[in-house]
């Protein structure tokens, strides 16, 4: 057996949030810079860009990062760190660490899950976590996006900033800007995501190629990472090209896309494709493997705690 093994005690709702929340902010640190890679990329060539990304050109999702360390230092592949862990704890707490009680919910509390309440399931929790973590996202997006070059004023000097300034010169629907396309893209990506990892691990155990460790949540992660990205990369884009424009630049999300269609062409909507794949797929072998861990952990913690009581 690779890593903890399962709990005897199955772990609680409580658990599997605080769990999924933990986890993901544990797989935010390891990829961030991938992440800000794929920001730079799809927002590239938009026709009206923020400083210097008018004339620097990124070029791969390493090329990319080479380029911001040389142009910008370092510590600007971690711009926005602090509003993505806020998103993280607020958001996958929600959309992972309650998805096995909706499917359970759906499933009026049958254990053998169909498509179609999985689909519902992630679709579910997709859309509630984003309503929570919207503001968290948007100011994520446009930390990543600014340029840190010396000489040229910024658009926002912190996470703080971001929130105040986003709040003040476009009221507070500016926050929640993106909303609706963000919905569409974490619908397809937590059903793609979740439903995908729960079929892959689910049938590597039912035809006993693997037993319920460490390597088998790899494989599964990796699998889920790929599709997801396959199946999430333009909406992804719109939604990330929709945040982080000015005010009037775009009427809606709708909008962008076509706009993207008609100036750049359909590969646009694939920008950052390789950057979204290393990051999402990297994100979820991290983050699925941690939660794993983590659930084992407190689970046996607890059992630990029960027995000497």
């Amino acid at each position: 057996m690779v890593g903890l093994k399962p709990s005897d005690i199955p772990p609680t709702p409580g658990v599997k949030f605080l769990s999924a929340g933990t986890a993901a902010c544990i797989a935010d640190l390891i990829t961030f810079p991938l992440d800000t890679a794929k920001v730079r990329l799809q927002v590239q060539g938009e026709s009206t860009v923020h400083g210097a990304l008018k004339t620097i050109k990124y070029k791969g999702v390493f090329g990319t990062i080479t380029t911001i360390i040389q142009t910008e230092g370092p510590k600007s592949l971690y711009n926005g760190l602090v509003a993505g862990l806020q998103r993280q704890m607020s958001f996958a707490s929600i959309r992972i660490g309650l998805y096995d009680t909706v499917k359970l919910f759906y499933t009026r509390g049958k254990e053998n899950a169909g498509i179609g309440s999985r689909i519902l399931a992630g679709c579910t929790t997709g859309a509630l976590a984003v309503t929570v973590a919207q503001p968290t996202d948007v100011v994520k997006v446009r930390l990543q996006a600014q340029t840190n070059l010396q000489g040229m004023k910024k658009r926002y000097d912190g996470t703080l900033h971001a929130y105040k300034t986003i709040a003040t010169e476009e009221g507070v629907r500016g926050l929640w800007k993106g909303t609706l396309p963000n919905v569409t893209r974490n619908a397809i990506v937590n059903c793609a995501e979740l439903v995908t990892y729960d079929l892959i691990k689910e049938a590597l155990l039912q035809y006993k190629l693997m037993t319920d460790n460490l390597p088998c949540h790899f494989v599964s992660a990796f699998g889920a990472g790929f599709c997801t990205t396959v199946v999430a990369s333009p909406v992804d884009v719109v939604k990330t090209r929709y945040m982080n424009s000015p005010p009037e630049q775009y009427r809606s999300a709708v909008n962008c896309a076509w706009s993207m269609l008609t100036k750049e062409g359909p590969t646009a909507f694939y920008k950052g494709f390789v950057p979204s794949f290393l990051r999402l797929g990297s994100w979820n072998v991290v983050m699925f493997v941690s939660y794993e861990q983590l659930k084992r952990a407190v689970m046996m913690s607890r059992e630990n705690m029960t027995f000497t009581t």
